[in-house]
């Protein structure tokens, strides 16, 4: 009786499988968010693909929870599981964040800083998407998952650094001159730096479930 019922539970592994077309869908937005950056004509149609990027993920955060919910057994702690899947679901929050305040403001062109902190939420995307297989497997896998978030914080760090070193630029191009693209170009670079920010949350409920079942 009790095999019976188990069957008609989602299976494990479809935590797994839903974390992945998660993680997919960050690095289909951080692809549309650098390509945006470029600037140009397109800028509008990048926008349109990260707001549908973020339903995307949106619709399999639901579906996360909702499998939570109605699971028998899951693969590690439930509240682990909501943590890490909404943790993932800010990072392309505030991806689409950023592209609405670029289409707000109708910015067609980008600084220098602007388009390499873009990398740094491509780099951090792609980090995320590696390390997330990985947690079918936590216990063969811990050295590896170890890695890949630290590499994580390392991106967020430079992309700190990056925030910085664009407020100086946008302050000495614009502080004085025209206020506006300076206020403009500083809440760009703020929503960029929090993008990575968000990748930061998701490696360290990572690494906490890495702790917790090895």
């Amino acid at each position: 009786m009790l095999g019976w019922f188990r069957a008609l539970m989602p299976r494990e592994d479809r935590f797994f499988d839903l974390f992945e077309r998660h993680a997919r869908t960050l690095v289909a937005g951080a692809e549309a968010l650098q390509a945006l950056l470029e600037g140009g004509e397109d800028v509008p149609r990048y926008c349109r693909i990260i707001a549908e990027r973020e339903q995307e993920a949106d619709d399999i955060a639901r579906e996360v929870l909702e499998a939570v919910r109605r699971s028998f057994i899951t693969p590690f702690d439930r509240g682990d599981i909501k943590d890490l899947i909404q943790s993932m679901d800010d990072a392309l929050d505030q991806m689409n964040r950023t592209a609405k305040t670029i289409t707000l403001f109708e910015v067609r062109s980008f600084d220098p800083v602007m388009r390499e902190m873009g990398g740094t939420v491509l780099e951090a995307a792609r980090l995320t998407a590696e390390a997330v297989p990985l947690l079918n497997g936590i216990g063969k896998h811990a050295a590896p998952l170890s890695a890949l978030t630290e590499r994580v914080i390392a991106v967020e760090g430079r992309s700190d650094a990056l925030h910085e070193q664009g407020l100086k630029a946008l302050y000495h191009a614009h502080g004085r001159g025209d206020p506006m693209a300076y206020i403009v170009g500083s809440e760009i670079l703020g929503h960029l730096e929090d993008v990575v920010d968000r990748f930061e949350d998701v490696a360290n409920e990572i690494s906490a479930i890495v702790i917790e079942n090895v």
